[in-house]
């Protein structure tokens, strides 16, 4: 079974910043990634209104996930509260167990059951470890698993040797120094 977290970094990754690609460029793709997460009903369809807010929750997110790399408090990314304002959700309680439920159902319900996924990651202690590439021409989610929560890059042989190659560039650069031929 998929965590909170997890689900979150897959639902950020739709969008390819470096690739420009988006899994989600259409209310029908929007559907299908939310049937195939059981977020939805198979009869469930989105509507152009639910591709909005879903964007602007992917993206909210994306900003959100930046300031992980802190550790500290931050701000609410504005697209994330806007998108948040449009999912109510109210607070039950299964078999004694708390949870938040969509009040709506539908494509709304899944994008509220996903923007959910948020507390409870925080509840399980992911949520700090969820990130997002510190190269800006990556921006992909991923999960850091080390040790002391240190993880900048998606991929330090790819992302991370890109920042690392540019700024002993600029040192070298700064210095005055020639490039090797």
């Amino acid at each position: 079974m998929t965590g909170p977290a997890e689900l979150l970094r897959d639902f950020v990754n739709t969008y390819d910043v470096e690739g420009d690609a988006d899994e989600l460029a259409s209310p029908a793709e929007l559907s299908v990634w939310l049937r195939e997460r059981g977020l939805i009903g198979d009869d469930d369809r989105a509507a152009d209104e639910d591709l909005t807010v879903a964007t602007q929750l992917r993206e909210g997110l994306r900003v959100a996930l930046r300031g992980n790399h802190d550790g500290g408090p931050y701000e609410v990314p504005a697209g994330l509260a806007t998108a948040l304002t449009g999912l109510p959700v109210r607070v039950t309680l299964s078999a004694g167990t708390p949870a938040l439920e969509p009040v709506r159902s539908g494509v709304a319900g899944g994008l509220t059951r996903l923007a959910a996924l948020i507390p409870a990651a925080h509840a399980d202690g992911t949520w700090p470890r969820l990130k997002v590439c510190a190269e800006s021409t990556c921006q992909w989610a991923f999960i850091d698993s080390s040790k002391n929560r240190s993880r900048s890059w998606c991929s330090m042989r790819v992302c991370g040797n890109r920042t690392k190659t540019r700024a002993y560039r600029a040192r070298r650069q700064a210095e005055g120094t020639p490039r090797p031929s």
